[in-house]
């Protein structure tokens, strides 16, 4: 007997457990406590849906608390099993409703449900952000790098949240910015002397459209000298022209070099033209000699001619005491 009496006593458990599982009454009964209105079938049926009936019912506590009548028990499941965060939604609803800012359970869900943190977006409404920028380099008119940090205060802005732009872009806009605010600088002293004009352009420019930020302020922070980079440029500049003008030079004596060359064959080739006709005068002068038309006086008299030419060439040649 006694066995059976355990075995029924742990049935017993078991059942009890089951049903309360499924029929929670406690929850249900501290929702009556708290004013909200759901039935212990609803709550049956959110096990059935595998909806979480304690997150349901401490969302709609909190809500019937702040007096936030327009959230509902199915808007509530609907957006659970759509994958959202319910808890962080009524937060930021909670939130937004003191802090009188115009947010609405569908537009808090849409958010939610776009991957952004709504709860964390209607705390940075109240409290603003401040964005800390990496360095930017920028080059002023008279050629010196200056390199800027600025610090960008940003407010969320709720109905830009879905479809708009993160702090990615933000960063991004206020570099460029200030890129564009140093570079139509004169001078890099006037950037030093007065680096609040590059806020006030930046400013004018509405950096915040079509992001998921308004922009409240941009504070320079800090701002460097770099390089002398016109200066780099005139060099780099300097030093391509003297390899261009090498390359000329070398290119007018490779071909003097050539020329050179075509004079020198051109003349050797003159030589030993005027050496083949000089080797066949002999000849001519011997068949002349034999055909009657050259006389032997003739002869004598060309001999001499030659003999008093390479004296006169000789007396005319410089002496090595003269030298």
């Amino acid at each position: 007997m006694m066995g059976i009496e355990i075995v029924l006593l742990i049935v017993l458990v078991v059942v009890l457990l089951l049903f309360f599982y499924y029929v929670p009454f406690l929850l249900w009964l501290s929702a009556k406590v708290s004013g909200v209105s759901i039935s212990l079938v609803q709550l049956f049926l959110m096990r059935i849906r595998k909806v979480p009936p304690h997150s349901i019912v401490q969302c709609l506590i909190e809500a019937h608390k702040a007096d936030l009548r327009e959230i509902k028990r199915d808007e509530l499941e609907a957006h659970y099993l759509a994958g959202g965060h319910i808890e962080r939604v009524v937060h930021a609803l909670v939130s937004a409703s003191k802090a009188n800012i115009d947010l609405t359970f569908k537009m808090a869900t849409a958010i939610d449900l776009a991957g952004r943190d709504v709860f964390q977006a209607v705390q940075m409404s109240v409290n603003p952000k401040v964005i800390d920028t990496p360095p930017v380099a920028a080059v002023a008119k008279d050629g010196i790098q200056l390199i800027a940090k600025a610090r960008v205060t940003v407010r969320a802005n709720i109905k830009q949240l879905v479809g708009g732009a993160g702090e990615e872009t933000i960063l991004a806009r206020v570099g460029e910015g200030i890129v564009s605010s140093i570079g139509s600088a004169e001078s890099h002293k006037a950037v030093l002397e007065n680096p609040d004009s590059i806020s006030k352009l930046v400013l004018k420019k509405g950096l915040d459209a079509g992001t998921a930020f308004e922009i409240l302020s941009i504070d320079i922070a800090d701002i460097d000298i770099g390089k002398n980079i016109g200066a780099q440029l005139q060099m780099d500049q300097a030093e391509a022209d003297k390899n261009i003008a090498q390359a000329k030079a070398e290119e007018r004596r490779a071909m003097a070099v050539a020329l050179e060359q075509e004079m020198r064959a051109k003349s050797q080739e003159m030589r030993a033209k005027v050496i083949e006709a000089e080797a066949e005068v002999p000849k001519a002068m011997a068949e002349a000699l034999r055909n009657g038309n050259l006389g032997v006086m003739d002869y004598y008299r060309l001999k001499n001619i030659e003999a008093d030419t390479a004296m006169r060439e000789n007396i005319g040649k410089p002496s090595d005491k003269t030298k």
